[in-house]
């Protein structure tokens, strides 16, 4: 496989919502299908990938949480790791529907479901050319996300949304948001822009992970993402003049 991209390996994050249709909850294997193809797309290029799954179109372990439900907090973050799990397996088998090799990773143990992540063996399937995708972590999912990318040494974060970047105001509420090329960290705190959670940005800030926000429901994205053309809003770094 010939490397044609700017990036030797990159940590995708993708939310529950991306593996359902707009507005609906569960699993629309159609979509599942339209992701797999666009990381398949992707890994063609020679980029190690490896794929960090929310779980939200199934669970939210918030909702649970809110008001005398009957359900412990704890309880609720496990229903929500198994909820990525579902996600992790429907991805799996999309993908390797098309041929390409996987392996789903778990923070908790999961005999007979998917292998236990273990850094160094993530590494050793990234390297291999396997797409990994992680599930079942133990914080939220961008927290997740930020800490696997660095654990696996990625040059960068790549987190897909099902908007074209970060705005001013919420572009699907406000027509007249303004959408951000480029991004220091600095300025996401200063402004108080969703881009990932608080900690997962620290993170990245205190290691200089850059993070790209991208709209992956424009069908071959996530490959013009990692074949580095100008697309969302880059966060940590600038594009160069000739982007």
């Amino acid at each position: 496989m010939t490397a044609t991209a700017p990036y030797r390996r990159v940590l995708l994050k993708l939310s529950g919502e991306s593996f359902a249709r707009t507005g609906e909850r569960g699993i629309s294997m159609d979509e599942v299908l339209h992701i797999a193809r666009q990381t398949v797309q992707a890994a063609a290029r020679g980029v190690q990938l490896a794929v960090v799954i929310g779980g939200g179109n199934i669970l939210r372990g918030a909702s649970f949480t809110a008001g005398n439900t009957g359900v412990q907090e704890a309880t609720a973050h496990y229903m929500g790791m198994l909820a990525t799990v579902i996600n992790g397996l429907a991805l799996q088998d999309a993908i390797e529907s098309l041929g390409i090799t996987t392996r789903l990773m778990t923070a908790i143990q999961m005999d007979g479901v998917a292998e236990p992540y273990i850094r160094r063996r993530a590494r050793h399937h990234l390297e291999k050319g396997r797409i990994v995708i992680l599930a079942a972590g133990t914080g939220s999912q961008d927290d997740d996300a930020a800490q696997r990318a660095l654990e696996l040494e990625a040059d960068i974060l790549m987190k897909a949304t099902r908007v074209d970047g970060v705005y001013s105001d919420d572009p699907e509420k406000n027509p007249h948001a303004v959408l951000y090329r480029d991004l220091t960290y600095q300025q996401i705190r200063e402004q108080n822009l969703r881009v990932m959670d608080a900690t997962a940005i620290s993170q990245c800030m205190e290691h200089a992970m850059p993070i790209l926000v991208f709209n992956y429901r424009k069908d071959g994205n996530i490959e013009r993402a990692v074949a580095g053309e100008k697309l969302g809003t880059l966060v940590g770094c600038r594009r160069s003049a000739d982007d």
